[in-house]
């Protein structure tokens, strides 16, 4: 019960400030049903594999995993429910598949807030799994993936993710894709804060720039292409609009990516 109650304060925590966002109130009215779809059913597999590293509770099996992400989901859907119905934002003579959308929108990162609840209000850090190089560096990527998709869920839907990138020049975005990575590497390994990792002996600081820096900062992009797509940002658009979109959302992305390397 102690977990579970962690689990609904995080899902509140990390969630509270897109529950207060009207660009999400209105993505859950008019986003393609297709789209967010697909974002609800990718989710089931991203909280399977976040439970693993920091759910409820210490796993064994799969089973296991899959019973925390379908609770962390649920907890996710009734916090989003509840805090929408008391804004008044969520009423009862609103057409169901208005209601559906605007709390299934929130359920996504209220379930990740759900299960990252218990690593952080609990005091459980996420374990990388055991075994080999490249599984310990898979889920480094994970983890990096996680912290770029919320934070960009964060910012994506807001007009002024569109409206910077309009206003930004090609030596612009250059300028933030180098401030972007220097960041990344520099919150993780060079300025000393609490959960950095360390750079191993004998391991030169290139090797380690290359491998996670800057392999981290193109899974920030990716994520910021996705999230751009599903909330309909880069429909219509030109590419090189919708680069310009990447770059301006990637900046938080990154960031978050980087974050989830020192906080998980």
């Amino acid at each position: 019960m102690i977990g579970l109650a962690r689990a609904f304060g995080g899902a509140l925590i990390f969630s509270l400030p897109m529950l207060m966002t009207m660009e999400m109130w209105w993505l859950g009215f008019y986003l393609d049903r297709f789209r967010l779809s697909l974002l609800l059913i990718l989710n089931i597999p991203l909280l399977v594999l976040l439970s693993r590293h920091a759910g409820f509770e210490e796993t064994v099996e799969w089973r296991e995993d899959l019973r925390d992400a379908s609770i962390a989901y649920g907890i996710g859907i009734l916090a989003s429910g509840v805090i929408l119905y008391l804004l008044g934002i969520v009423r009862y003579d609103m057409p169901l598949d208005e209601i559906v959308g605007k709390i299934a929108i929130q359920s996504v990162p209220a379930s990740i807030g759900a299960l990252l609840g218990r690593s952080q209000l609990g005091g459980r850090k996420a374990e990388s799994p055991g075994g080999p190089e490249g599984e310990a560096y898979a889920s480094e990527m994970f983890l990096m993936a996680i912290g770029a998709l919320f934070l960009g869920l964060n910012v994506a839907p807001t007009e002024e993710m569109i409206l910077i990138s309009y206003k930004m020049t090609e030596w612009h975005a250059v300028g933030l894709v180098a401030l972007s990575v220097s960041l990344m590497h520099g919150f993780v390994y060079a300025l000393e804060f609490k959960g950095q990792s360390p750079l191993l002996p004998g391991v030169p600081w290139w090797s380690v720039f290359l491998r996670f820096t800057v392999v981290g900062y193109a899974v920030a992009v990716l994520v910021s292409l996705y999230v751009l797509w599903t909330f309909g940002r880069t429909d219509g658009a030109s590419a090189m609009q919708v680069l310009m979109a990447v770059v301006v959302l990637a900046f938080p992305a990154s960031l978050g990516a980087a974050a989830a390397r020192l906080i998980l």
